[in-house]
């Protein structure tokens, strides 16, 4: 591969970041005492900002805040909650650029995935802005004449939302908007180390006029935040995206007490390659998508199966993919590929790769960290590896792919499904018969055939066994921000 790191930390301008804050009861609040977390530069290892966190008394106040405003926010017209989401999509696309520049520096990704990501989102600002005014209930027929019966849909209260670093703009407007969408109040933890995404959309609301306290943002020990905000009797719906592990851990917290939840958790997504399928345009499909972010995406293809009958073609061509990609800072504009977002996890994919050569999987490309500034790691593909390495059953988030034959679509099926994750999968075939063998077989919550069509705003995003419960997007964005009134009325 293609090597383009800057190692001079002063070349970088950072002087356009974002004025990290808190974001409560509609006021940016700034250190003024508090503790404050680095915000490190995963490309060069620097401090380059300083993050606030939230003292238990600003917890308190968020929650105050979000509960005073639901009173009223519940009530809001639902034309109103549509023109500030479609004020804040307008924004959106308005400062991609600068938005996006800021995530590279914060986390890594290149600039254009950080500006993509940014004006992609504006679609969720506009999705939600006309499905708030859709949100309908019914009357059923009644058994007598002189009564009348309703299903009424209203707000469920004070949401608590947590999200994840990888896609900070992504994950966090997810939420808000369906949230705000269906007339609810919320408090947003994003993510301490890739901050300056969650600051930006704060501005955007609050610039586009949503009331005070409606939208809440605190940052801080998330075991410590998530565990108050939680067990607080005002917080009546939690939403999370990031572990299966810490997923987990939340739905277990909030189910003590009877609180709903949607949980988008971690995935390990395998790639099916039968023998019929156009090679030439899988490899293009999957070897992009495979490094994007650096592997570091919860629907990243990380488990690939390829029909013997073309699986040295189909390694081939993704060998030579994957030795054109050239890695570098991400704001360097000819980089493909930029850092892991943490030195933490250099390491941990290294131990990856060694479990998997100890078990007689074969480095094709790549393996190892690049440059001693930064948090640079090669794009790996790893052949003849046996289904029980680390890295065929747990997920890497890494620039790892690793690859195996199979000869039988049943057996292949069988070997897919045989760990707990389920939330996306990709199938390639020109055969009828093998796209409903992979639908109808594969567990998962998002199965794609011969391109990768899922994460658009119309579409719902969500994964089933450990990969978690509920979906985002789509019709089914509202379901978790709701609740279900029964009125019957004797006249």
């Amino acid at each position: 591969m293609n090597t383009n790191i800057e190692n001079n930390p002063e070349a970088i301008d950072t002087s356009n970041y974002e004025d990290l804050s808190l974001y409560i009861d509609g006021e940016f609040l700034s250190g003024d005492g508090r503790h404050e977390e680095d915000v490190v530069n995963p490309a060069t290892g620097e401090v380059f900002a300083k993050l606030p966190h939230a003292t238990t008394a600003d917890l308190d106040r968020a929650l105050n805040a979000a509960q005073r405003s639901f009173e009223s926010w519940r009530h809001s017209s639902p034309v109103e909650r549509s023109r500030i989401l479609r004020r804040v999509g307008e924004l959106s696309r308005e400062r991609a650029k600068e938005i996006g520049r800021n995530i590279t520096l914060d986390m890594g990704k290149t600039a254009a995935e950080g500006a993509g990501e940014v004006a992609a989102c504006s679609e969720h600002c506009d999705w939600h802005a006309e499905e708030c005014k859709r949100i309908y209930g019914r009357v059923i027929q009644p058994r007598i004449p002189n009564v009348r019966q309703m299903v009424l849909r209203e707000p469920v209260g004070v949401c608590a939302a947590f999200t994840p670093w990888n896609f900070p703009y992504n994950q966090a407007i997810r939420k808000i908007t369906a949230a705000i969408g269906a007339g609810c109040s919320i408090i947003i933890k994003g993510p301490e180390d890739a901050p300056s995404a969650l600051v930006a959309i704060a501005r955007m609301f609050h610039e586009a006029g949503l009331p005070a306290g409606v939208l809440n943002i605190v940052w801080g020990v998330p075991s410590e935040v998530s565990e108050y905000l939680i067990a607080s009797p005002i917080v009546r719906k939690i939403s999370f995206t990031g572990s299966v592990p810490v997923g987990k851990h939340l739905a277990a917290l909030a189910g003590a007490h009877m609180k709903r939840v949607t949980m988008e958790l971690g995935g390990h997504s395998p790639v099916i390659v039968f023998e019929d399928a156009d090679v030439e345009r899988a490899v293009s499909i999957m070897a992009a998508f495979k490094f994007r972010n650096a592997g570091q995406v919860c629907v990243s293809p990380t488990r690939f199966y390829i029909h013997e009958k073309v699986y040295d073609r189909f390694v081939a061509d993704f060998l030579s993919y994957t030795n054109s990609v050239k890695v570098g800072n991400g704001l360097d504009s000819d980089s493909s590929m930029g850092p892991l977002a943490h030195s933490r996890r250099v390491p941990v994919i290294s131990e990856f790769i060694a479990d998997a050569v100890e078990r007689g999987g074969k480095i094709e490309t790549g393996g190892s960290p690049i440059g001693e500034v930064g948090n640079f790691f090669a794009p790996t593909v790893i052949t003849e590896l046996p289904d029980d390495c680390r890295l065929m059953t747990e997920e890497p988030f890494g620039p790892v792919a690793p690859m195996t034959r199979f000869s039988d679509t049943e057996d292949v099926l069988r070997r897919a499904n045989s760990i707990p994750f389920g939330l996306a999968a990709y199938g390639f075939t020109q055969s009828t018969k093998n796209a409903l063998a992979f639908q109808n077989g594969i567990q998962s919550g998002m199965v794609n055939v011969n391109h990768v069509g899922h994460a658009l705003a119309e579409t719902p995003f969500g994964g089933v066994k450990d990969s978690g419960i509920g979906s985002e997007g789509g019709a089914e964005t509202f379901e978790a921000y709701l609740t279900t009134k029964f009125v019957t009325q004797l006249d």
